[in-house]
């Protein structure tokens, strides 16, 4: 098996039927679970890297190339990209092994007469790759930075103009880092039995580290199976959850025998935890497909959940039945992504800024048809996985101010870690002379937090808690 090659046809799958980098990946690695390990973990890191710093890939092969990217044959420019990623990032591939695969490539792909070009331009940026030209800094610091880390221009733009410059360039060094898997143990088991299932995956190889958040969340590394090959993963002891969607559950205050309504629950990650905190209580875990809830049920299985019932069900649509029944309500709406683009790497290049208004309107429709769900003095969870304002503090104005919904602080329900750490950062966006609160009330303001990955260890998250008047 030439791994290499393996890596070439997905890339050119990617760019040809536009398929979701990290589920063809997954399939992938699925497919050829035989391989080594460290085949399997060349596969990933080659393909994921490849995609990831796909922009700055591109600069230095049109500085160096005399045909720019964008006219290259695609198997070409896919092969070219894959192997200066392997010359500027992956320090244990030779850079000659990087040029001659290349090449041995290009020429049993059919384009032997271009071996030429592909070992000249390879060899050229070689020899000088600790001194490649960058964009000047002081007078393109936008573009600087969208080559530097790889981000298209109008997101660095947008984070500019809200942030500032230090907080966001550790935004985007912090989408860039190794994002380590999370597992997030069941909080019904005990203490002692949650220990005891660290030290055994600690001796499997698996690194464990303890989230500063949530003392059931460890961050996880060193181990490349998938965890789901884990005994206490299949036991239901465990799931793969970040702690910035726990977090939204931590946020909601779910209590014994609470009946909660999940609009858009796949892939049943907060409804899992709701479930178990709700105790007594139910959980309706909704979505809009046949695959979703497939998944959901299958994560709801596995964890031994029985107090969730899983439907299908358009959030866009009002379900009469439902008014006034919930003690709460999660709205984990679709969004832009923006806060995963360091797992699912290719959400970058799909979004269009011109499309996003479309995706605002869904998320009032599906907010609108839903918030009568929530009976009085209930809650109202919203949440996004995106760093973007329209898509948060917009729609945090939307259902305080058209909505009627008052505006929860979050202070008695978030780890003071991590209300310390929403303090600290709307301290350093004024000092960047931005507005921290975008517009937003006192009391808007407390009631919501942007999660930033640099900033801590989450994914960029979004989180805001509303109560409906008595």
């Amino acid at each position: 098996m030439n791994t290499r090659e393996l890596v070439l046809d997905m890339l050119l799958t990617l760019e040809r039927e536009g398929d979701y980098s990290h589920r063809l990946i997954k399939s992938v690695l699925d497919k050829y679970d035989y391989l080594e390990a460290r085949d399997k973990a060349f596969i990933k890191r080659l393909a994921e890297g490849t995609l990831e710093r796909q922009l700055e890939l591109d600069y230095y092969l049109d500085c160096y190339s005399s045909l720019p990217v964008r006219k290259m044959k695609p198997l070409i420019r896919c092969l070219m990209r894959m192997s200066v990623y392997q010359l500027l990032y992956m320090d244990a591939v030779p850079d000659s092994a990087a040029c001659n695969e290349a090449c041995k490539l290009a020429a049993k792909r059919g384009f032997g007469s271009l071996k030429g070009f592909v070992n000249g331009v390879l060899r050229k940026i070689s020899g000088q790759k600790d001194s490649l030209p960058m964009p000047e800094q002081a007078k393109e610091p936008v573009w600087y930075l969208s080559v530097k880390y790889s981000m298209p221009e109008w997101i660095v733009e947008m984070w500019l103009d809200e942030y500032g410059t230090d907080m966001t360039e550790t935004l985007l060094e912090g989408l860039l880092e190794v994002h380590p898997v999370s597992v997030r143990f069941s909080t019904l088991i005990s203490d002692e039995e949650r220990d005891s299932l660290c030290r055994d995956m600690r001796e499997s190889g698996m690194e464990m580290t303890r989230s500063p958040y949530l003392p059931y969340l460890y961050l996880t590394g060193g181990y490349t199976e998938n965890p789901a090959s884990l005994p206490a993963f299949s036991m239901g002891k465990c799931t793969v959850q970040d702690v910035s969607s726990a977090l939204a559950v931590e946020a909601a205050g779910v209590k014994e025998g609470d009946f909660v309504v999940d609009v858009c629950a796949a892939p049943g990650g907060k409804s899992i935890l709701a479930a178990e905190k709700a105790g007594s209580g139910r959980v309706l875990a909704r979505d809009v497909s046949k695959e979703k809830r497939s998944i959901t049920e299958e994560n709801i299985c596995r964890m031994g959940a029985e107090n969730i019932e899983v439907q299908i069900f358009d959030g866009t649509q009002t379900d009469e039945s439902l008014l006034g029944k919930a003690d709460v309500l999660f709205l984990d709406v679709p969004c832009s992504g923006l806060g995963v683009m360091g797992k699912k790497r290719d959400i970058k290049y799909r979004i269009a800024r011109e499309g996003l208004g479309e995706l605002e309107k869904l998320q009032r429709r599906i907010v609108a048809a839903s918030a009568g769900y929530v009976k009085k003095g209930g809650v109202l969870l919203y949440s996004t996985c995106t760093i973007r304002r329209e898509e948060n503090e917009d729609m945090v104005r939307y259902i305080s101010r058209e909505l009627g919904f008052v505006p929860v602080p979050l202070e008695d329900v978030l780890p003071k870690e991590v209300i310390a750490i929403k303090n600290h950062l709307k301290d350093k966006i004024q000092e960047a002379g931005k507005e921290p609160g975008a517009g937003l009330t006192v009391e808007e303001a407390s009631a919501c937090i942007q999660l930033f990955p640099g900033h801590m260890m989450a994914d960029g998250f979004f989180i805001a808690r509303f109560r409906q008047p008595e």
